[in-house]
């Protein structure tokens, strides 16, 4: 790790915690995306843009609240420089998943989709994510 990095961790995901989107993931949703993939496997981006990763996901587990995600924003990038003083000043502490759907099913009312298996591509560091939970920490 080169010392001029941002370490970050928290939550991407909370198990059956409703999204402003009306989805709820599963516990075990992840593991076989994360499994296949493991943690370099997931990208670590600004806003869901592509164009320009901030950084690297070094952790990426399902533990007993939902997706825990450890890495770094990496200051080698202007994009980078920018995300991680935003960050250190409080200005930004979302986080987001990029996902494609691979298994889900209606719940009990019919409301929330229920997300059971995912394909779990990025995570990124947002200003405003669609589970209002899922926030980063400085770690």
């Amino acid at each position: 790790m080169n010392q001029d990095d941002l370490p970050i961790e928290g939550h991407a995901s909370l198990f059956w915690t409703r999204d402003l989107n009306d989805d709820v993931t599963a516990r075990g949703a992840f593991t076989e995306s994360v499994a296949r993939t493991g943690a370099a496997g997931v990208k670590m981006l600004h806003q869901h843009d592509d164009a320009e990763p901030i950084g690297v996901w070094d952790e990426i587990v399902e533990d007993g609240q939902g997706l825990f995600v450890r890495g770094r924003i990496l200051r080698t990038t202007a994009r980078g420089r920018l995300v991680a003083a935003l960050v250190e000043a409080g200005a930004l502490d979302g986080l987001s998943i990029g996902f494609r759907a691979v298994k889900s099913r209606p719940d009990d009312t019919g409301r929330l989709r229920v997300l059971t298996r995912v394909e779990l591509w990025e995570v990124s560091v947002v200003t405003f994510p669609m589970l209002p939970g899922a926030r980063l920490r400085v770690g």
